[in-house]
């Protein structure tokens, strides 16, 4: 078990080790579309990477369907295994919507030996992502 101020000088330690082992500018949130970011997310339980729609609902429907009218395309040309979740709900109970790629088994940012491997699941599908959004950015933000 940690302490709160050593799973934060870990976390802090794994998010600088990322940014070193890969170095480069992420597309994240300057999607320059409103409520429409990228995310990666890793805690004790799981790792996983994210587009998610976060603005007001007419928005997220609006932005969703041109996504799912894209689903085959990021299916087959980038991430076969990707989820589609039209309602997902996050820690907090704030309604998005998401679509994510998990790490396919348990991993803890706890636990050094896992982050290698997480590290180079984040920057693989990250950039399958973003080389997704930046082909079909045009589609997605019209």
């Amino acid at each position: 078990m940690f302490s709160k101020e050593e799973s934060r000088l870990l976390r802090q330690e794994f998010w600088t080790s990322f940014g070193k082992s890969f170095p480069r500018k992420w597309i994240l949130y300057d999607t320059k579309i409103k409520g429409f970011s990228f995310k990666f997310h890793f805690d004790t339980k799981k790792a996983l990477v994210a587009l998610d729609l976060e603005d007001d609902l007419e928005n997220r429907i609006i932005y969703w369907e041109k996504l799912q009218s894209l689903q085959s395309i990021l299916r087959e040309d980038y991430l076969p295994e990707v989820y589609f979740e039209e309602e997902f709900y996050l820690d907090n109970g704030k309604e998005i919507s998401r679509i994510y790629l998990p790490l396919d088994h348990k991993v803890s940012i706890h636990n050094k030996n896992s982050w290698q491997e997480v590290m180079v699941f984040f920057n693989e599908t990250m950039s399958k992502f973003e080389a997704f959004f930046e082909e079909y950015r045009d589609i997605i933000s019209d």
